[in-house]
This record gives structure tokens, C-alpha cells and sequence, in this order.
């Protein structure tokens, strides 16, 4: 396995960039009458709009820090089947945490609890059970706090009530949701890296089987194997993923340079990017470009965003040293987690207080300005959370 810098800038650049746009994209998709390259497509539309590509962006940069952060493990002397407990307790939280927002989606008026409040409670649960205890507090009442908000989160599933076709329905699988899908493939894709020992060789093959996998997906040819494609479920269309193991061949790649002092890096890298462009608009007949379906296309050309913008960080980061550039936004990228879980707290306050913005911020360019500075305040609470050492860690 190489031997790799514990920790690289640029990743926490591309990551805090990513979160920034993630908390603007969500907010900005309430706006109207802005540009519709900014928000989402549509299901049925052929072509990808701004807002598509944050979320493949996020997966991406899970993959370039998987390397990193197995290798830390290892260098501190942890053992395989140490790391792999690691692994698949880092997915589970993620999962559930996937699950619990699923849920949200359909809750009920007719709960016990208005859905605001819920929101604030299971968000606070996830605190104490994730939270990134300091060596200050003892393992007793670390232990007492998490169980507690164990015992939490079993309590807000046991009183929940969605409802479906005007039917009351109670907590339960419906889709993984967002940190459910990325603790799916974070899983799939880290056991792949550590199993292989991180050969360069191993990862790119299990790339192009998650692309194929990805491409046979949108066809009918996996029909007749449909039986035992069912037990590959966690994978589910393979776009995930792809999109994580094409950051982890690319941190490898990078990795490697650095190991061997190559100046290659940079063309292999910007030539890869380009290449997955390409080669995701030549798949465009498979289903088009759709973030929604999770075609192929939009997975292919999304890695190849990924890639160069990530080219473009290393050179002004890495190699500029110009990571000060980014450090209003910094929390995002060191406290993600945090970050993604604060609007939970924000829209849940504003709803419970009946907070509504002013007609001029809820479209146009004063919609947009709305959504930058949300984004900003939102990684500015973040920030001060970390200051307090208030930040998740899975």
C-alpha cells in the first residue's frame, strides 16, 4: 500500500467548495424566476443543470479521501480487521442518519410531534451519538451521552407517523436517501481499496465494473440475471459507486505522483477528465444525461468535472500554496458533517417560529443572493462550532 501524506489541502478545498454549493443548490431550488441552469433538470430532460453536479462532486471527494484516510489507520498501526470495523461503522451511521431523513420527506400533521420539533430532535441525536467527544470529557459520560442518544433516536422512530395515499405509515425503508447512498458506496468502495492493498491495477478494474455495471443497468440485459443481481443491491445502479472509486483511482494516481516526485501527474490527470467527458457523452443514447435516473452519462461526465476541477485545486493549493484563499469557507471542508446537518436546525427554527423571508428574496437575483448568504451563515455556524469543539466525526 503507498505511503501517502495523512493529510492533503486540496481535498479540504474541493470539499468545502462542494458543501458551499451543496447548502446554496438546496436553498435556491425554493427560488424562482432564476436561470434554469442552476437548479435541477427534470426527470424526463436530457441535460444537466448546475445543481447536478454537487452531489456527484461530493461522492467524488469521498473517494479521494478514502486513501488518505486508510492509510492514517495503518500508519497508526491498526490492524486489517480493525479498519474494517472502522469501515462498516462509519456506513452504518451514515445509513441511518440516510433513513431517518428519508422519513422526513412524508411526515405527518397528525403526529404527536409537529414535524419541526421532530427534525430538531432526531438532528440532536445524531449529535450526541457522533459528536467527536475531546479526551477531556470521560469515557463514562461519553458513553452515558451516546447510548442516551441511542435510546433517542429508537424513541423518535417508535413516535413517528408518515403518510402515504392518505394513509398513516410508520418509520421504514424506503430509499436510502442521500448520506444513505454515499454509506453504501463508501463501504463498497473502501473494502475494495483496503482488500487490494490499494494496487493501482485492482482499483481502475473495480472502476470499470462499476461503470459497466452502471451502463448494463439502463439496458435490458441484465434481465435475465436479474435474481442474482439482486444480491448486489447496496451498489444500487452502480452510479455511486463509480463516482466515489473514480476518486479513489484519482487520489491513488496523485498519491503515487507525489511518492515518486513525477511531473506527469497533471497531463495524466487532465487527460483522464477530459476522457470521462468524452466517453460520458458518447454513452448520452443510454438514457441521456439525467441526475435523477442516475444514467451513465451523467456519471461519466460529472467524474470528468470532478477530476479537472480537482486538477485545478492541486495547482493552486498544493502547489501555490494559495489555500488561505479559501478559508471563509474552510469549516465546510473540515467539519462536513456539521455543516451538512445545520440547516436541519435552521429551516426547523424558521419553520417552528413561522420565520418567512420578504418577497424580494424569494426570487430572482435576490433569491440567488438569499441562497449565497444562507450558505454563508450556515458555514459560519459551523465554524463557531468547531471553535467549541461541537463537530460530528463518523
Amino acid at each position: 500500500m503507498l505511503q501517502l501524506p495523512r493529510r492533503l489541502q486540496s481535498i479540504d478545498v474541493f470539499r468545502a467548495i462542494t458543501m458551499f454549493f451543496m447548502i446554496f443548490v438546496n436553498d435556491v431550488d425554493g427560488v424562482e424566476k432564476i436561470p434554469e441552469w442552476i437548479k435541477h433538470v427534470s426527470i424526463n430532460t436530457d441535460g444537466l443543470g448546475f445543481a447536478d453536479t454537487i452531489f456527484p462532486a461530493f461522492l467524488f471527494i469521498v473517494g479521494l479521501s478514502i486513501p488518505f484516510a486508510l492509510n492514517k489507520r495503518i500508519q497508526s498501526g491498526d490492524s486489517q480487521q480493525q479498519i474494517a470495523s472502522h469501515i462498516v461503522l462509519r456506513s452504518l451511521a451514515l445509513i441511518i442518519m440516510g433513513v431517518f431523513h428519508v422519513n422526513l420527506e412524508n411526515y405527518s400533521n397528525k403526529a404527536l410531534i409537529p414535524y419541526p420539533i421532530f427534525e430538531i430532535l432526531v438532528t440532536l441525536a445524531f449529535f450526541l451519538i457522533w459528536i467527536d467527544y475531546q479526551p477531556s470529557i470521560s469515557k463514562t459520560k461519553e458513553r452515558v451521552l451516546q447510548i442516551s442518544g441511542i435510546i433517542f433516536l429508537f424513541i423518535l422512530a417508535a413516535l413517528y407517523k408518515g403518510e402515504e395515499n392518505d394513509h398513516i405509515v410508520w418509520m421504514r425503508h424506503q430509499w436510502w436517501g442521500i448520506l444513505g447512498l454515499i454509506g453504501w458506496a463508501y463501504l463498497t468502495c473502501s473494502f475494495v481499496y483496503l482488500f487490494s492493498k490499494g494496487k493501482l491495477f485492482a482499483l481502475i478494474a473495480a472502476l470499470v465494473f462499476f461503470i459497466v455495471y452502471n451502463i448494463l443497468n439502463q439496458t435490458s440485459i441484465l434481465e435475465p440475471v436479474a435474481e442474482i443481481l439482486d444480491k448486489l443491491w447496496f451498489l444500487n445502479n452502480g452510479s455511486e459507486a463509480t463516482l466515489i472509486m473514480s476518486g479513489v483511482v484519482i487520489s491513488a494516481i496523485y498519491s503515487k505522483s507525489l511518492s515518486t516526485d513525477s511531473k506527469n501527474f497533471f497531463t495524466i490527470l487532465l487527460l483522464t477528465g477530459v476522457f470521462m467527458i468524452v466517453f460520458g457523452f458518447m454513452l448520452r443514447p443510454l438514457g441521456g444525461i439525467s441526475k435523477i435516473r442516475a444514467t451513465p452519462s451523467w456519471t461519466c461526465i460529472c467524474a470528468g468535472i470532478s477530476i479537472l476541477v480537482f486538477v485545478i485545486l492541486i495547482f493552486i493549493v498544493d502547489t501555490k500554496s494559495k489555500g488561505k484563499w479559501f478559508n471563509i469557507i474552510k469549516p465546510a471542508g473540515t467539519s462536513t458533517l456539521t455543516c451538512y446537518l445545520i440547516p436541519y436546525f435552521l429551516y426547523s427554527f424558521m419553520m417552528l417560529f413561522n420565520i418567512n423571508y420578504p418577497f424580494f428574496l424569494n426570487e430572482g437575483i435576490g433569491g440567488i443572493i438569499r441562497s449565497f448568504s444562507v450558505a454563508f451563515i450556515v458555514i459560519f455556524i459551523t465554524g463557531l462550532f468547531e471553535k467549541k469543539l461541537l463537530r460530528l466525526k463518523i
